[in-house]
C-alpha cells in the first residue's frame, strides 16, 4: 500500500566546512522534519539564510545529507537516490 505522503523528511540536517575557519562546521539545516501528503500544493519560507535551498537540494538529491532521513515517492534519498531522480 502507497503512503498518503509524497515527501516525508524527518530530522534533515546538512553540514558544511567553514572555509578559513580551521574546518569548522556549520549548519546549513538542523534537524528539519515535514510531511507532504499526495496533491497538496506547499510553500517553502523563510529568511535568507534559513536552509531553503539546501533541503530542496537534498531532497532533488543534488546534496547528501549529513544526518536525517527523507522519502520522496516512496524511494529512500540515501539508500535509493536514482529512484528519487526517476520518480
Amino acid at each position: 500500500m502507497a503512503s498518503e505522503y509524497i515527501i516525508e523528511a524527518q530530522d534533515l540536517s546538512r553540514q558544511f566546512a567553514a572555509r578559513g575557519r580551521g574546518g569548522k562546521l556549520i549548519d546549513a539545516v538542523r534537524g528539519i522534519s515535514f510531511q507532504v501528503r499526495r496533491g497538496d500544493i506547499v510553500g517553502f519560507l523563510g529568511p535568507n539564510g534559513a536552509g531553503k535551498s539546501t533541503t530542496l537540494k537534498m531532497l532533488c538529491t543534488l546534496l547528501r545529507p549529513t544526518s536525517g532521513r527523507a522519502v520522496v515517492a516512496g524511494c529512500d534519498l540515501a539508500s535509493d537516490p536514482q529512484g528519487v531522480r526517476r520518480r
